[in-house]
């Protein structure tokens, strides 16, 4: 399941950023990457450590944990804290797939990657190339959305970051555990919660509105991994 998120921070937030990540220290981004990854990632990175990443990490999964539509296709249990990229010159990153464990820094913790996340900082036109290109059930989906917006899929995707040949493609990138492991069931649960929404939205006093309430609730209860 593909998501995308429009607006998960606002036109004010994303310029503040601009600024901020205009002045940060980027390194070269394959001191992250796993020992296949690095022989095809080709970005600049900001360490975790960076008060920039720190900051717009936070303000991110706050934005998270408030946007109905992330939570309810993504359901988080634990949240990586987000870590920030930038390509320009004809950098990228070949096709990979997420690692199932991440460590979150400074806790020694661990959680399964589920749901990758990545937002945009940078507006389509500011960069040619940059595609985020999923390998989903049904084919290739080629992403590349307004700044401030966000998309999520299943961490376990096979997925690439076309070369960027003019201008900088700012994003953070991170992981969340899911209360629902199974993406299928992760799916499926969306698509009862969006019906449930959408009726409620048009006949709040419907009858059936109790009933599929009480189906989702009692599949979250069968479903979820805690």
């Amino acid at each position: 399941m593909i998501v995308a998120v429009p607006n998960l921070l606002s036109f004010e937030q994303v310029k503040q950023a601009h600024e901020n990540f205009s002045q940060a220290a980027w390194q070269d981004g394959t001191a992250t990457a796993g020992h296949i990854a690095v022989k095809v990632k080709r970005n600049q990175q900001l360490a975790v450590t960076d008060p920039v990443a720190l900051h717009w990490g936070q303000v991110i999964t706050a934005a998270l944990t408030q946007h109905p539509l992330c939570v309810s296709a993504s359901l988080p249990l634990h949240v990586l804290p987000p870590m920030f990229n930038r390509y320009e010159g004809g950098e990228h990153y070949g096709t990979h797939v997420d690692g199932a464990i991440r460590v979150i820094p400074g806790s020694g913790n661990k959680i399964r990657t589920d749901v990758s996340c990545t937002v945009f900082f940078s507006e389509p036109d500011e960069y040619d190339g940059g595609e985020l290109i999923i390998e989903d059930t049904y084919g290739s989906k080629s992403v590349k959305l307004p700044a401030g917006h966000a998309i999520l899929y299943p961490a376990t995707s096979l997925h690439r970051v076309t070369p960027v040949t003019r201008g900088a493609r700012v994003s953070s990138f991170f992981w969340m555990q899911s209360m629902v492991r199974d993406a299928q069931q992760r799916s499926l649960l969306f698509d009862l919660d969006c019906a449930i929404q959408h009726l409620t939205a048009d006949h709040p006093d419907h009858a059936s509105l109790v009933t599929m309430s009480g189906i989702y609730h009692n599949l979250l209860r069968q479903w979820s991994d805690l």
